[in-house]
């Protein structure tokens, strides 16, 4: 009696649990639609991304194709050239500058913006159009009209209302005023795209934990630090990391800022590495050294990445 049970009862599990037969028209749908992208990705992102590799491994000058073989003879070129090395130590200095001050203007306007009653909407829209702008195109106005050195530019006009006199900011080396036109440059494209991160935050915290403090007697300042700032937290480490990543790739302010052509970047005062090694690769055609000073760039970036999101404790649990 048992052993007609057992297939019987196997039958009915079988019955209730029926095999599921695969769509061979929706795999057949969402191959059709995957694949332009991950032949896309494939080959213009991790193919390029190979064969740079083994470009930053050859001499290749003049040529695409892989040349005479010279290993790691690149990366300890870059690693002794003063060009390089001083390219780096410009884009530390303007990552330690950039960085905090973004922070600080965008979770300060976002917080301005949080405390509106009417209005909200057109202010969090106002600040965050300059996101949506070309950076090629910003530069191209800050360069010829903000700061184009004449008497009759905006920034020598208000400048002139305080009683000083034109200066031509983009060409001052001693001291550096075109540091004025990067930094404001950079602040206009990015604080409204960071308050809008940080505004979402602010939105997401209890209203609870205000109105408690506010019977406790908390006055501003302890109220921000010690429940806006802490319940920021996630939002400001993801925030700092983007603002790192963002500032190490620094390239179209400063290219477009000093150029006037293709090769004409060699002529400026500072280069990140981003310009520095594009004069290479263009002006120079010598893309192994490039590809190498690519790589180069970025494991400097992932390396000060983690080392922040280690110190600032990214991805840990509260």
């Amino acid at each position: 009696m048992t052993s007609t049970a057992a297939p019987a009862t196997a039958a009915k599990a079988v019955a209730r649990h029926p095999r599921r037969r695969v769509d061979r028209r929706a795999v057949g749908a969402f191959i059709l639609l995957t694949a332009p992208t991950v032949i896309g990705l494939g080959l213009f992102k991790y193919v390029a991304i190979g064969w740079s590799l083994l470009l930053s491994l050859n001499d290749a000058r003049g040529t695409l194709e892989l040349g005479s073989w010279a290993g790691l003879d690149n990366y300890a070129f870059l690693l002794s050239d003063d060009g390089f090395r001083s390219s780096l130590g410009t884009v530390v200095a303007f990552t330690a500058f950039i960085v905090p001050v973004t922070f600080v203007a965008s979770l300060a306007l976002a917080v301005l913006v949080n405390r509106v009653r009417r209005g909200r909407a057109f202010f969090r829209t106002a600040f965050l159009i300059p996101a949506a702008v070309s950076y090629v195109a910003a530069s191209l106005v800050w360069k010829m009209s903000l700061f184009n050195g004449l008497p009759s530019g905006i920034a020598n006009t208000l400048g002139d209302l305080f009683g000083m006199s034109p200066v031509p900011w983009i060409g001052t080396e001693q001291p550096p005023l075109y540091w004025i036109v990067l930094v404001t440059l950079r602040l206009w494209l990015q604080v409204g795209l960071y308050m809008i991160l940080f505004l979402a935050g602010l939105q997401a915290i209890p209203q609870e934990l205000y109105e408690a403090a506010a019977i406790d007697g908390a006055g501003a300042w302890q109220t921000f630090r010690r429940i806006t700032l802490p319940q920021l937290r996630n939002t400001s480490v993801a925030v700092m990391l983007l603002m790192l990543i963002a500032a190490f790739q620094a390239f179209d302010e400063f290219y477009n800022i000093f150029s006037s052509g293709l090769g004409g970047s060699s002529t400026a005062p500072v280069q990140p590495p981003l310009v520095y090694l594009y004069g290479i690769a263009i002006k120079d055609q010598n893309y192994g050294l490039a590809s190498a000073g690519a790589f180069l760039l970025t494991v400097v970036i992932v390396l000060v990445t983690l080392l922040q999101g280690r110190l600032v404790g990214f991805g840990r649990k509260d």
